[in-house]
This record gives structure tokens, sequence and C-alpha cells, in this order.
């Protein structure tokens, strides 16, 4: 099944009040920005819809042959494109990139969504780069492909929440603000007693990290996302 609600859901959160109106398709309406918690609360509503078996077959999108492109819909800004993208691989079920997203197509409303495809000299290089590498990050982890999906923390623009498969376990955190943020998660007793080992290298993205005892700080820079593995 075609997940839309996922895509509306990412795009209320990371677009939020960039989006361009004219570009978003009847059923994402009504549009409203949401924080960290309310999309934290959409998604886990999402997720009950579906016996787990089947939520990780759902196809996970963005944006389709029936929308405009996303990017189209951030009003260009490639920043929205890349955490919305982070946010896809990082989710359970099957992520799906509609062609050319992933060397940044933009596009509006059919037809003009379904341009053919360009000569690699009209590729945006940094976008195909971080697709490459969450694709390979996905490949390598098998938890991002059928662990357990627990958030973390959700407050006010920071999502942090974790895959966890076994002793494998990786934290993912998206910062969607302006501005630096440190986040400081004191209780995490209950994520760490199922977390076999604690994440410790940041895989993708960029930021640092620093355990103590059971405490765990992330400091992000604005508009960023990092994946964080054993």
């Amino acid at each position: 099944m075609m997940n839309y609600p996922f895509a509306r859901l990412t795009a209320c959160f990371v677009i939020g009040d960039r989006l361009d109106k004219e570009t978003i398709p009847s059923f994402y309406k009504p549009y409203e920005t949401l924080d960290a918690a309310e999309y934290a609360k959409g998604l886990e509503e999402l997720l009950a819809r579906h016996p787990w078996e089947i939520q990780l077959t759902q196809l996970n999108l963005l944006d389709s042959h029936d929308t405009s492109r996303f990017l189209t819909m951030a009003g260009g800004d490639r920043t929205s494109l890349q955490l919305a993208t982070l946010l896809l691989f990082t989710f359970p079920g099957t992520p799906n990139i509609f062609y050319g997203d992933e060397i940044g197509i933009e596009g509006g409303k059919d037809p003009d969504g379904r341009k053919g495809f360009p000569t690699e000299e009209k590729w945006e290089q940094e976008t195909l780069t971080y697709h490459k590498q969450l694709i390979q990050i996905r490949k390598k982890y098998t938890a991002l492909r059928t662990g357990e999906y627990r958030v973390i923390t959700a407050q006010e623009n920071v999502y942090v929440f974790a895959r966890i498969l076994g002793e494998e376990g990786l934290i993912i955190a998206v910062n969607n603000g302006e501005d630096k943020t440190e986040i400081q998660i004191d209780k995490f007793d209950k994520v760490s007693s199922i977390l076999q080992t604690k994440p410790s290298q940041i895989i993708y993205g960029e930021g640092s990290i620093n355990w103590h005892d059971n405490q765990l700080k992330i400091t992000m820079p604005p508009r960023s996302g990092l994946v964080i593995a054993p």
C-alpha cells in the first residue's frame, strides 16, 4: 500500500510553513505545520493501524506520480528534502524513491512532476550522495529494516527515536529548528534497558554525542539529522 499518510505527516513536520500551498495534492488537506510531538503522535497512530508484519511491507514515500515533487512542495528547500529522506529510510516499511528525487528533480502537479530524466550534468550531486549513503546504511543494519521503532524524545523541533533488533540498536535524531540544539536525554533507562549496546558512532550527518552513565547528550547544527550506530 502506498503510504501517503506518512508522506503527509513528514511534509507537515519538515517543510512546515515553507510549503508552496499551490503544489500540494488535495488528499494532503487540511495541511498543518506539525512540531515534533505532533509528528510523533501522528506516526504512532499510523503504526497502530496495521499489524507489524503489514507495516514492514508498507510502501513509504515522499511523493509520486500523483503528487507534486517533494522538493517543489518545499518551495525548493533542499534541506527539507534531505531531512525527509532520512526519516523515509529509517521508518518501518519499504522506502520508495520516485525517479529523479535522488538527483533533485523539481516539478509541480501532474504532468509537471513527470518530466524526463535529465542528463548527468544537471544532477544535484549532493542530493545523490546522501541518497547513496542512506541506502548503504539501510542495507548494512537489519534493525532499520525490521527492528522495533521506539520514540525517545519529541519536543518542539527535535525528534529522536531508536530502531532496535537484538544487539543491534541505532538512534536517529532530527533537529528541524533554525538554531543549534543540545539534546540532553537524562531519563534514558527505558530505552537503554532494551539497547544491548550503546550507539556511540555517528555514521550519517554532522554533530557530536557524549554518553555519561545512562545519560546521552547530542549536539546538532540547525536543520540537521544524525544516525548513531554501535
